[in-house]
């Protein structure tokens, strides 16, 4: 989801974005590719953001009328959110959630820009933006208990979890992101040999166990957990593990363009190996990358556009190390 990402099997750094006489190829095609901009394009972009404002309302919907009428808590900025909805008086005028999303999420992408020189997507921000004015509108248009499972908490945190999960994959698929604790993830990540994940649980851990102070019963808590289990169970369902890695194997004629397009457009470096046909006795390149499983639609989709025929082979990785990935244990 970020637009600025480094890491690679070959350690390839990404350079920087420059706008002097010095420009990288990939930034020379596009630049050239402007005046040839066609409608398939601007069709591709108006589904792609028209999929990310699906997931949105989607997440949004999960939050305001399905977690918030039951009292169910959850992780992430969302659930820092419902500590200070329900501690500056919930229903009786509580700030709403769309504008704690909103500042939070403003304040850790400022902060993130400033440490560790993340430079954050149009889709990402997009799909920041558009979820706080849809969680804004909906709290406040939408009645209360629209669907009548306010009684039924365990019912809720099973479904608001499995609405928001579904519709935080959907803008996953197309490139875009919410932000929230992947940031704070990021930014920790950068300074402490901490992986990834452990982060995001933590935080998750942190958020839902101070519910205890607000609600003065275990219960939320509980309810709060099975909620971010079920969230973290349908995303990993839909982007089969948006938080694992995977490496890729490429054979194809075009190897170079698929090389270029990958390095430029989605900011991850590529190795090539050396490889030969048995029947045809034809020397080939192979095009190996090692990426996150959450960016590997927009890969897909860069393969296909470039050739559609090529050969691809994609496999699961248990741990990656090395630049933009994991720190090796000491």
């Amino acid at each position: 989801y970020l637009n600025r990402k480094t890491a690679a099997a070959g350690n390839v750094p990404s350079e920087p974005f420059s706008f002097g006489p010095r420009q990288r190829p990939g930034a020379i095609r596009r630049s050239q590719m402007k005046g040839n901009f066609s409608k398939t394009d601007l069709l591709k972009i108006f589904k792609e953001y028209g999929l990310i404002s699906i997931g949105g309302l989607m997440y949004s919907f999960a939050w305001t009328s399905i977690l918030i009428p039951a009292g169910v808590m959850g992780g992430g900025l969302n659930g820092i959110g419902l500590l200070i909805y329900y501690a500056t008086g919930g229903t009786n005028g509580g700030i709403p959630l769309g504008v704690t999303f909103l500042v939070l999420n403003a304040v850790l992408v400022g902060v993130a820009s400033l440490l560790i020189s993340l430079k954050f997507g149009a889709k990402t921000i997009y799909a920041i933006g558009f979820i706080s004015v849809a969680m804004a509108v909906m709290q406040q248009a939408v009645p209360d208990n629209v669907l009548g499972l306010a009684d039924d908490k365990l019912l809720s945190a099973i479904l608001g979890g499995a609405l928001a999960g579904a519709g935080i994959s959907i803008c996953f698929t197309q490139g875009g992101s919410t932000g929230g604790t992947d940031i704070i993830a990021l930014i920790i990540n950068k300074y402490k040999t901490v992986s990834y994940g452990k982060v995001l649980m933590l935080c998750d851990l942190i958020i839902i166990g101070c519910s205890l102070f607000i609600f003065k019963n275990i219960t939320s808590v509980i309810y709060g957990y099975v909620m971010v289990a079920v969230f973290g169970y349908t995303i990993d369902a839909v982007m089969a593990g948006n938080r694992q890695s995977a490496q890729i194997l490429i054979v194809s004629p075009k190897y170079d363009q698929i090389a270029e397009r990958i390095f430029s457009e989605m900011h991850r470096g590529v190795t090539l190996l050396d490889g030969e046909g048995w029947y045809t006795k034809t020397p080939t390149k192979v095009v190996m990358v090692v990426c996150r499983k959450n960016e590997t639609g927009i890969l897909f989709r860069v393969i296909k556009e470039v050739d559609p025929h090529a050969f691809m082979t994609f496999g699961s990785v248990m741990g990656v190390y090395g630049l933009g990935f994991e720190a090796l244990k000491k």
